[in-house]
């Protein structure tokens, strides 16, 4: 069973675009290490994609990663030799970073179901809930664990966000 040192954490979640026409399970491994797979970047392609400050995504096996819908709209972009950022290309909603040479794809934490982040009864739209507690696993999923690209903070704005400096904090990206 998956662990995190910050509560409960999902067997498995959904998430997808907004216009709903790209969806998607993962299905976590029973090693999944819930704390040291949140990561949040401050790159500046992550700025220009998001049109946020930040991304917050989590780091996962390609294989715990199942379409549930049609692919049709789903875009890739090449942001570097080394990386893809998929989108879709119908409502524009960034769903994943992943590596070209890796075997992990890292979706966003903004495309996962309302229901996963904050639970609150968003099982009526989104179904199942069973297994999800009142508060949702936002908490686990979204911790911070390593923190991107610090160099490029923003003086003043994210330099003082206390989600910033909850994990490691590491002035490229983790692989440097």
């Amino acid at each position: 069973m998956p662990k995190s040192s910050l509560g409960p954490t999902p067997k498995s979640i959904t998430g997808g675009c907004l216009c709903g026409s790209v969806r998607y399970k993962i299905t976590y491994p029973d090693d999944h290490d819930f704390d040291s797979s949140n990561y949040l970047c401050q790159c500046t392609q992550c700025r220009k994609q998001t049109g946020g400050l930040f991304l917050v995504s989590q780091q996962v096996p390609v294989s715990a990663l199942e379409w549930t819908s049609g692919t049709e709209t789903l875009k890739e972009y090449a942001a570097s030799e080394s990386g893809r950022r998929g989108f879709c290309g119908e409502c524009g909603s960034v769903l994943f970073w992943r590596s070209v040479a890796g075997r992990t794809i890292s979706p966003t934490i903004g495309s996962v179901d309302p229901l996963y982040l904050f639970g609150e009864g968003a099982g009526a739209r989104f179904g199942g809930g069973e297994d999800v507690p009142a508060e949702g696993f936002g908490r686990v999923l979204c911790s911070g664990t390593y923190v991107e690209w610090c160099a490029n903070e923003i003086k003043g704005v994210t330099d003082d966000i206390p989600l910033l400096f909850r994990g490691k904090r590491l002035q490229g990206n983790a692989e440097d």
